[in-house]
């Protein structure tokens, strides 16, 4: 279920299956707020990473199989975000459509380009030398990136230019991504209600 406001640029998303119960609130031209709870410490940390970075408002409350694994939780965060920003900027008009951000975390660089292009399309490669932040295994980054990038309708290709440290890895795709995100986003006054494409439509 979902619902969206075509003054402002925002919606709020549902989504329960037999292994996830996820509700998230999403405002495009916020401040960066963020109240986020997915019963998986790790990617709180990371998903309120993208909402202060990317001046996002974004509240995400999720139970999940957790017990079981953090593979359907993750993914199923990634399908509603997608939706979320979908569902938020509607036809997209006027919008800068292309974003990318290359984001140093310490001995970390990552590469992060978005196209809201209304294809999903994702261009991963990531190899950190370690692949767990604890019990959080960074392939889940993978395909928290997938479920967006299927959700939302758009080429995401994601680059890890070089890391070692798990954390820093995790920590400077997500940051990437939401400046990534925040940059494609942004209205364009030069084009105001303008659809950025020659086809007519994204």
């Amino acid at each position: 279920m979902a619902k969206s406001s075509s003054s402002q640029r925002v919606a709020a998303v549902s989504r329960k299956t037999a292994e996830t119960d996820i509700a998230l609130s999403l405002v495009v031209d916020g401040t960066g707020v963020a109240k986020i709870d997915t019963g998986i410490p790790f990617f709180d940390h990371m998903l309120t990473l993208f909402a202060k970075h990317g001046l996002f408002d974004l509240t995400v409350k999720a139970k999940g199989d957790v017990a079981v694994d953090y593979h359907h939780t993750v993914e199923d965060v990634g399908l509603v975000l997608g939706d979320a920003f979908k569902q938020a900027l509607g036809e997209k008009r006027g919008i800068v459509r292309y974003g990318f951000f290359y984001l140093p975390m310490d001995e970390s660089l990552a590469r992060v380009v978005v196209d809201l292009s209304g294809r999903a399309c994702l261009v991963y490669e990531v190899e950190p030398p370690s692949q767990y932040v604890r019990d959080f295994n960074l392939i889940l980054v993978k395909e928290f990136s997938r479920a967006f990038s299927n959700a939302l309708g758009c080429n995401l290709h994601v680059k890890l230019e070089y890391g070692e440290e798990p954390h820093h890895v995790a920590e400077a795709i997500f940051k990437g991504l939401a400046r990534a995100m925040d940059a494609a986003t942004r209205i364009d006054s030069r084009i105001a209600g303008v659809m950025p494409s020659t086809k007519g439509s994204l």
